[in-house]
């Protein structure tokens, strides 16, 4: 998941958008506001530019390397405005985005009417929240953003406390389910299918394409087991697919069409990672949460999902285990629904690139997903030790209990 791409900026490039850059940082609060943008070497990326490029990714929970590409072009690009800057106001084809829209949207989530993600995208939910605020507050219902809506807002925020709605309802939704992951909508979701590649970006383009390949091929295997326990799974594919036993499998075109009108799916990315050397090697799970700090996990549901399939690959193939972790891409952040990223191994390394390459090896992959995707949902589940419970293990499980 590293930030590389052709167009990125990093230390020693000599660019005009170097200047941009450090004018962009010092409006995102990365640099001091006396920053002589204009000094001996004004193109220049040095030392000092990395330094405030990596603490500004380390800030945004991003990949920490110094270098400036599509993902911190996007933060960046985000951080340019503060709460008061600019009216905020819904827009159906392009929502307006940026670090103000996230500030209004925690602001409401306080006061109880925003319950979405804090993705700073000003999208229906939070038009509606702004909506039920304005007449809360006896002002015109207009939807829009202004300097009386923000005014009134101030006043009365120095009362509200930190209880963090969004992350409630993720607790409640987890608290209430069936005690199963039976009847839930699971979204498999290879991830190239959302522009994500192995990375850095210079990885063959050969690569690419088997990675593709073998999230597909443990996409499909994992469905099969789920639709075997009573979930509903689809597999995000722009290709037709097949179980095992011949039967079709739902393969929306994009992730969008798989979560229309669904009511609270959780989604799984499947992808594998690639590292300049060839000892990178081992298995890791994310979140949507900051980066460093698991008592900051925006997505309970993700970070329990995560860790539990996390936990149960690492025991059923002995790789090793690179954690669970918090961070702030934009599939984790915008995609209205808990959703876990994991990363199955490095094609990097050639002893896990062989192991990928074997079908015994990525049905453990696929079972670690099912099984942990249980656990998430019946914590009676908890009694197996990890890496022994199987589907059939939960399937007999099931079929003592009513079905919700």
């Amino acid at each position: 998941m590293s930030d590389s791409s052709a167009a990125s900026l990093g230390r020693g490039h000599s660019d005009r958008r170097v200047r941009v850059l450090r004018e962009r940082l010092v409006r995102a609060g990365q640099l001091p506001q006396d920053t002589d943008l204009d000094g001996p070497q004004p193109t220049e990326f040095d030392a000092a530019l990395e330094t405030a490029v990596r603490a500004f990714q380390q800030s945004r929970g991003l990949i920490v390397d110094g270098v400036v590409g599509p993902e911190t072009e996007r933060r960046l690009s985000e951080a340019q405005y503060t709460l008061g800057d600019r009216p905020l106001q819904w827009d159906r084809q392009e929502p307006m985005r940026g670090d103000d829209v996230e500030r209004l949207q925690h602001n409401l989530s306080l006061l109880g009417l925003y319950y979405g993600h804090l993705n700073g995208a000003f999208e229906e939910k939070t038009h509606l929240a702004v909506l039920e605020l304005q007449q809360s507050l006896g002002l015109e219902r207009s939807g829009r953003v202004d300097h009386r809506t923000i005014e009134a807002l101030a006043r009365i925020n120095k009362n509200i406390t930190n209880s963090k709605a969004f992350s409630l309802r993720d607790f409640h939704n987890l608290e209430s389910a069936n005690g199963a992951v039976r009847s839930h909508r699971i979204i498999l979701v290879p991830s190239a299918m959302i522009g994500e590649h192995p990375s850095p970006a210079e990885a063959p383009p050969a690569e690419r394409q088997r990675s593709r390949d073998l999230s597909l091929d443990v996409a499909a295997r994992a469905h099969e087991l789920l639709a075997d326990i009573g979930a509903h799974p689809v597999v995000v594919s722009d290709q037709p697919l097949q179980a095992a036993d011949g039967t079709v499998i739902e393969t929306p075109g994009t992730l969008d069409e798989a979560l229309e009108g669904v009511r609270q799916p959780v989604v799984v990315v499947l992808g594998c990672d690639w590292n300049r050397s060839e000892k990178a090697n081992g298995m890791a799970s994310y979140f949507w949460g900051n980066s460093g700090s698991e008592q900051d996990a925006l997505s309970p549901i993700g970070q329990r999902g995560a860790s539990l399939i996390q936990r149960e690959m690492v025991a059923r193939t002995g790789a090793l285990d690179l954690g669970c972790h918090g961070r702030q891409w934009i599939v984790l952040r915008t995609t209205p629904a808990p959703t876990i990223y994991l990363d199955m191994g490095y094609l990097s390394n050639p002893g896990e690139s062989e192991d990928l390459e074997r079908g015994e090896y990525r049905a453990h992959i696929a079972q670690a997903i099912a099984v942990g995707l249980q656990r998430m949902f019946a914590q009676s589940s908890q009694d197996h030790p990890t890496g022994t419970l199987s589907t059939s293990d939960i399937a007999r499980e099931l079929a003592r209990r009513p079905k919700a």
